[in-house]
This record gives C-alpha cells, sequence and structure tokens, in this order.
C-alpha cells in the first residue's frame, strides 16, 4: 500500500503538472528502464488523460524532442531521462532550460521525485517478474479507473475482486 500511496500522490493528486504531464514522465522513464508493464500502464493512463492519444505517448517514448508537446515539459523529459542515468547527470543548464520554458521550482522538483520513484518502481516490477498482459484492452480499461478514482481507488476495487472470488 505505501507505494500506492506514493503513486497517488505523484502523479494522480493536485500539482502543478497535470495528470497527464505527470503520466507522461513516468510512461518515458520507464520505458528508459525498458518495463514493459510500468511503460504500457502508464502510457495508458497518460493516454486516458490526454483524450485517448496514443500516438503522443508513443511519440516520447520515442523521441521527445519532436513530440508534439509543450516546450516546458520536454526541458523537463530531459531532466527525468538524466535522473534515470544519474542524478549526477542533471546540470544547471538543465535547470535553467525547464525555467526558461515556464516550469516551476516545484515542477521541476516533481519531475526528479517521479523519475527516481519510477526507476525505483520499475525495478521492483521487473525484479518480481510481474506478469504482464499482451492486450492493450486491459490496461486502457484499468487506464480509466485509475484517471478517474486514482491509484488507491484501484485497490479497492482489487480488494472486493478478491473478496468475491474467495466466496
Amino acid at each position: 500500500m505505501p507505494l500506492s500511496e506514493l503513486a497517488q500522490v505523484l502523479l494522480h493528486d493536485e500539482g502543478t503538472l497535470t495528470p497527464g504531464e505527470r503520466e507522461l514522465i513516468a510512461t518515458y522513464i520507464s520505458s528508459q528502464n525498458d518495463c514493459f508493464y510500468c511503460q504500457t500502464a502508464h502510457g495508458a493512463i497518460a493516454a486516458h488523460h490526454l483524450g485517448g492519444d496514443e500516438a503522443i505517448v508513443q511519440e516520447v517514448k520515442r523521441d521527445f524532442e519532436h513530440a508534439a508537446i509543450s516546450p516546458k515539459l520536454k526541458a523537463l523529459l530531459a531532466i527525468a531521462g538524466k535522473v534515470q542515468r544519474s542524478g549526477k547527470d542533471v546540470q544547471a543548464e538543465d535547470i535553467e532550460r525547464a525555467r526558461r520554458e515556464g516550469a516551476t521550482d516545484q515542477e521541476i522538483h516533481d519531475t526528479v521525485l517521479i523519475a527516481a520513484a519510477f526507476c525505483m518502481y520499475n525495478r521492483y516490477v521487473d525484479g518480481l517478474a510481474t506478469w504482464s498482459p499482451a492486450d492493450m484492452s486491459g490496461f486502457r480499461e484499468r487506464a480509466a479507473g485509475v484517471a478517474q478514482d486514482g491509484y488507491l481507488g484501484v485497490l479497492g476495487y482489487i480488494e472486493a475482486a478478491r473478496a468475491q472470488g474467495s466466496d
């Protein structure tokens, strides 16, 4: 539950970055870490927040600097990508670029925290050899629930389903 609570705060609760932007950061980091489950699950949630635009999610994963996203988000993704490799790779000019593009210190902080957390999440998920469906429909269905009810709301659905299965 604590990891779900962290995901709730980082990706769903109110913030200056939209949930779609935060999910794109999580998706990008997960793709850089080659975590199929996380990049697919969070990519579906990002797409849901972005009006179902799965193409933009693929663009961000492939080459965010040329994707149809804001210059601010590009600058934040550049920081996130450096955090994914090593936090020490982030340079003053990366922070200045983000600020020039309109990012607040809070948005920069949140980006670094999302990137660092998703390095941990990806290793956790892959380290447990988590099973992942190949069919996108399940990811899309779950994405709608997470987008609406958050990460803690989805846990309620899972617990209810488990309880029904044990009856």
